[in-house]
């Protein structure tokens, strides 16, 4: 099967695009700044934020209460284009958590859409319908982008940083053209059809005056959010509101494609490029740290309290329930605060790994007079070199909190630690030492989150690992031996060196291939270790029976935990690595097993699929992708109903779109398997 072998590598290979381009557009926003504002300094900041009169600072935030109130309507047609109206405080409560989070964190497989299932679901919502929910908000938006992306390119062509420009009106227009004709398009399909599909995809369509009230909504939304920006600006010549709309809507639109934690770093640069022809950079760059604090950290830290809150009383109601009889499945939410700490920890890591690289463009300099001369001599060949190694370092760590490995969850911490005690010896940076401890504080609680084992952890070093060890050690000693020829530069941060053209060619590459290949060999050292199995033998089943289940007559092998205390049979179906149920065995080590034949099958190039999975993990099979769909009595699918499905002890969880045709086939003959399997154990 080499071509099915070669697709499946392609495809993955093209999911790792959006990544990819994060990063090279974070990139390509460090260099922007250091060329274009690299006289930027701290005070001037601070004097800019001082000089934000107190009226602009109440409007801008009543601005941001604004913005989050529309942003629950999108819930609330959410809720209802999915066939389940839910009450408006519902709603409003659901859509300020998961947005709240969503902005913040960034990452697609940590996103908003975690904390909406976990509350629509207790709600009664179906799985189906909540992906319904969330699909129709994330279309929503992207809806108002190009309402708004087609006035400002008719009307302010010249607007859009970048690209506004540099080409002709007529391609401007055309563009324009583009986005209102795209909108059109939508609403007029949805007063046409119901359904439709499109590259494989079955979507259904909200019908006409719901797609007018989403363009409505959506075109609302954006337009309000830009304004909690706009009231920090001070006036300027040439500066009108539509003119910093398009700016706006260009940066945030850079920054959703990045998938980073709220545009770090992209939408500061867009911004701070499309406004310099118009207002100085510390005013900029004051208005920015503002517009943060307003529309992501308050509502962070509110939202994490609210959904704590949320957490113990819905806690306490699993734990009546079970008091209140004999058996019954596990709280569904069991996952949910883990799930919750880890977008928390991954977003607030990468943060501070993107803090560090960028400190040197803001304070180049730092302040070491207070310290021993010798010691001061070598804090000032060091400047930004190691903050900024250790900074790189935090994004890849942030990669692998999100995998869960629990080596990341420690070399996270050491590397706090190390930024911290930099900037502690630097009298103009402790507050730079201030905020690596809080995230150190806020990631030390939630070891038992990270189960994973890393690859280097796994099992014996093998060869691929010894080479990663020795690679990663060359290019620590090549980047020491640099330090001679970068030690007296302003900016010595590696990137600064790498983008400098007063350092010779050389040296230039030297630290960019040993930065890229140390990062590559720690990847290759921190990933999840490959995922061995047992063959479906006497001994497999007799582990399985051991751990109180009836084993099925039919399977190919079975996965076990990290700890080999909870395992799952599965069986190969054409593409599809299908789990048999549940994990079985221990509660602590049933949600590794589930990422276990997740990673199994990404192994061998299969999607993963679970058949008869109960409700209690269902938030963990939505974190690995997939979608529940609820099973009836025959072992067939439910059909969507219009209000509530009728509560179901068991679910198929698959990538629906592409897996479900090859799976529904097979769903009779597993059910039968299943039946015979637990007569002849009786």
């Amino acid at each position: 099967m080499p071509s099915a072998a070669a697709g499946v590598a392609w495809r993955a290979r093209l999911r790792q695009l959006p990544a990819l381009l994060g990063v090279a557009l974070l990139i390509g926003a460090i260099y922007i700044v250091q060329r274009e504002f690299r006289d930027l300094r701290l005070r001037d900041i601070g004097r800019a934020l001082g000089a934000i009169p107190p009226h602009a600072l109440v409007l801008s935030f009543g601005w941001t209460i604004l913005s989050y109130f529309v942003l629950t309507f999108y819930d609330r047609l959410g809720t209802i284009y999915a066939g389940h109206k839910v009450r408006y405080g519902r709603v409003a409560f659901a859509s300020f958590c998961a947005y709240a989070l969503s902005h913040n964190v960034g990452f697609a497989a940590v996103s908003g859409a975690a904390v909406r299932y976990r509350l629509y679901a207790h709600w009664g919502l179906t799985p189906t319908q909540i992906a319904k929910t969330v699909a129709f908000c994330s279309l929503t938006f992207g809806l108002g982008g190009m309402v708004l992306g087609g006035a400002i390119l008719f009307l302010e062509p010249r607007a859009v940083p970048f690209f506004g420009s540099a080409l002709p009106v007529a391609a401007v227009y055309l563009a324009a053209a583009l986005l209102w004709g795209i909108v059109a398009a939508y609403i007029t399909l949805s007063s046409i059809v119901s359904r439709f599909q499109i590259f494989g995809h079955e979507i259904d369509l909200p019908g006409f005056r719901m797609a007018v009230l989403q363009v409505l909504l959506a075109t609302v939304d954006v337009a309000v959010t830009a304004t909690v920006f706009w009231e920090l600006l001070p006036a300027a010549p040439r500066l009108t509101w539509l003119v910093f709309l398009g700016i706006y809507v260009s940066a945030y639109t850079a920054g959703v494609a990045t998938s980073l934690p709220g545009g770090i770093g992209v939408f500061d640069t867009a911004i701070l490029f499309g406004l310099k022809p118009y207002i100085d950079a510390p005013r900029i760059v004051g208005a920015i740290i503002v517009f943060r604090l307003y529309y992501y950290v308050i509502p962070l830290f509110l939202a994490g309290t609210l959904f704590s809150a949320n957490e113990i009383v819905l806690r306490g109601e699993a734990l009546w329930q079970r008091a209140a009889r004999s058996a019954g499945v596990q709280a569904i939410g069991r996952w949910s605060e883990p799930d919750f700490a880890v977008a928390s920890a991954t977003g607030s890591v990468a943060l501070c790994g993107v803090l560090l690289l960028c400190l040197g463009v803001l304070v180049p300099q730092a302040d070491y007079s207070w310290l021993d001369p010798d010691v001061a001599d070598l804090a000032n060949q060091a400047g930004q070199f190691v903050p900024s190694l250790i900074g790189a370092g935090l994004v890849m760590m942030a990669i692998g909190l999100s995998q869960r490995v629990n080596l990341a969850w420690g070399l996270t911490l050491l590397l706090l630690v190390m930024g911290a005690a930099f900037a502690a010896v630097q009298t103009d940076r402790l507050w730079v030492a201030a905020v690596l401890m809080l995230t150190a504080l806020l990631v030390v609680p939630f070891r038992s989150c990270f189960y994973r084992h890393a690859r280097l952890l796994s099992g014996p070093l093998d060869p691929s690992g010894a080479l990663s060890l020795f690679v990663l050690a060359i290019c620590l000693l090549a980047l020491a031996a640099t330090r001679p020829y970068t030690g007296g530069l302003t900016n010595n941060a590696w990137w600064a060196v790498v983008v400098s053209r007063t350092v010779p060619n050389s040296l230039r590459v030297a630290v960019a291939l040993a930065v890229l290949f140390g990062l590559i060999a720690i990847w290759r050292l921190l990933r999840p270790g490959r995922v061995g199995w047992l063959p479906w033998d006497a001994a497999a089943r007799g582990r399985l029976a051991a751990l109180g289940v009836i084993p099925p007559l039919h399977a190919d092998g079975l996965v076990l935990g990290e700890t080999e205390r909870a395992g799952i049979p599965f069986r190969r179906c054409g593409r599809v690595l299908l789990g048999l149920g549940d994990p079985s065995g221990a509660e602590t080590d049933r949600v590794s097993a589930i990422w276990r034949l997740r990673d199994l099958a990404q192994q061998e190039g299969l999607d993963p699929a679970f058949w008869r999975a109960g409700p209690g993990l269902l938030k963990v099979y939505g974190d690995i992708g997939l979608t529940a769909l609820p099973l009836g009595p025959d072992g067939l699918p439910l059909p969507e109903a219009p209000d509530d499905t009728p509560a179901t002890p068991h679910y198929l969880m698959c990538v629906a779109e592409r897996d479900l045709g090859t799976l529904l086939p097979l769903l009779p003959q597993l059910a039968s398997d299943q039946d015979v399997a637990i007569s002849l154990a009786a």
